[in-house]
């Protein structure tokens, strides 16, 4: 028996994995990882599909330095910016995705955090949102205090999103504005405040297997089933303009042994799926079962209607999944 049927077998007994036995993923056959984190998939989630969109609720002139973004004021690229939409603009977009069968719809704002008067704007945005739709309603705000997140959810916001981006020990090489521990006491926040939490990181900065890893284990270890993956999407002006792309082997590689990590999550291709060929397919059958549909926030995605056709042919059914 080969060591990923192995490690299969144990996870499917009930076993959760250590970082040292994942390791021992990274070199197994592509196929059959990818086939055997299928199996898991199946197991623990059936054919559930998480499938949300996000809007860009406050664009660029961010105070942070993070070296993957182009929403980052350290740096000249492209990007659009404004301040926090109107309320009318986010329920429109709200309404349209609703119409279009997504569940979940995330408020995403660039910048450290929101100051007291946007969470309030925010606040009203929500329970707008609320009356208006049946969509579930996500934010990706930054490092807020707990009172911040409990303003938020009594609003009607029922999960928040902050990526932890990579481990503990890559992480001073993505950003110095802030730190990792930053980002776990505002998840810690999060959840204190009674809210779902949903947290990954981006692939291709540079990071190791290893980095991947102790990243999805700290993920783990909070509870977390949510789990964003994101490919790196060069911007230019960026530091990381000149980064190789990931391949399709490689996001296969990466969705199969976080499958095999957290056998129970929605793991979530987010930016980047729009790089890859075959938009995330090959992923969906590898272990992966969750998505961003729509655009990204500074770049373009794939469309609803795309992403809802293939999900049908793959067989899931879209769902709230660990909310």
């Amino acid at each position: 028996m080969t060591k990923a049927e192995s490690l299969k077998h144990a996870v499917l007994e009930g076993k959760l994995l250590t970082e040292e036995e994942a390791l021992q993923l990274v070199e197994a056959d592509l196929e059959e990882l990818c086939k055997g984190a299928d199996e898991i998939r199946k197991h623990f989630c059936g054919d559930a599909f998480d499938i949300c969109t996000i809007i860009n609720g406050k664009s660029g002139k961010c105070s942070e330095n993070c070296k993957y973004c182009a929403q980052s004021a350290y740096y000249k690229t492209e990007v659009e910016t404004y301040p926090l939409l109107p309320a009318e603009k986010v329920l429109e977009q709200a309404k349209y995705n609703d119409e279009k069968g997504v569940l979940r719809y995330s408020i995403v704002t660039s910048g450290r955090c929101l100051n007291d008067q946007e969470v309030e704007r925010v606040c009203e945005m929500v329970k707008e949102l609320k009356k208006e739709t049946n969509i579930a309603i996500c934010g990706s705000f930054g490092l807020l205090s707990k009172e911040q997140f409990s303003k938020l959810k009594e609003a009607g916001v029922t999960r928040v999103h902050n990526n932890l981006e990579s481990s503990r020990a890559f992480f001073k090489e993505i950003c110095t504005t802030h730190t990792y521990d930053d980002k776990l006491k505002a998840i810690q926040a999060a959840k204190r405040a009674g809210l779902n939490v949903c947290s990954g990181g981006i692939m291709g900065l540079g990071e190791t297997m290893e980095d991947r890893i102790s990243m999805v284990t700290d993920i783990r270890e909070m509870g977390i089933r949510s789990i964003p993956v994101n490919m790196l999407n060069p911007v230019p002006g960026t530091p990381y303009e000149n980064n190789p792309r990931l391949t399709n082997e490689e996001m296969r590689r990466i969705v199969a042994i976080f499958r095999y990590l957290v056998p129970d999550a929605s793991i979530r291709l987010a930016g980047g799926r729009g790089l890859l060929p075959d938009k995330g397919r090959a992923c969906f059958c590898s272990g992966a079962n969750a998505a961003i549909s729509g655009d990204m926030l500074t770049t373009q995605g794939i469309t609803i209607e795309k992403d809802m056709a293939m999900l049908k042919e793959l067989g899931y059914t879209a769902v709230l999944w660990n909310e």
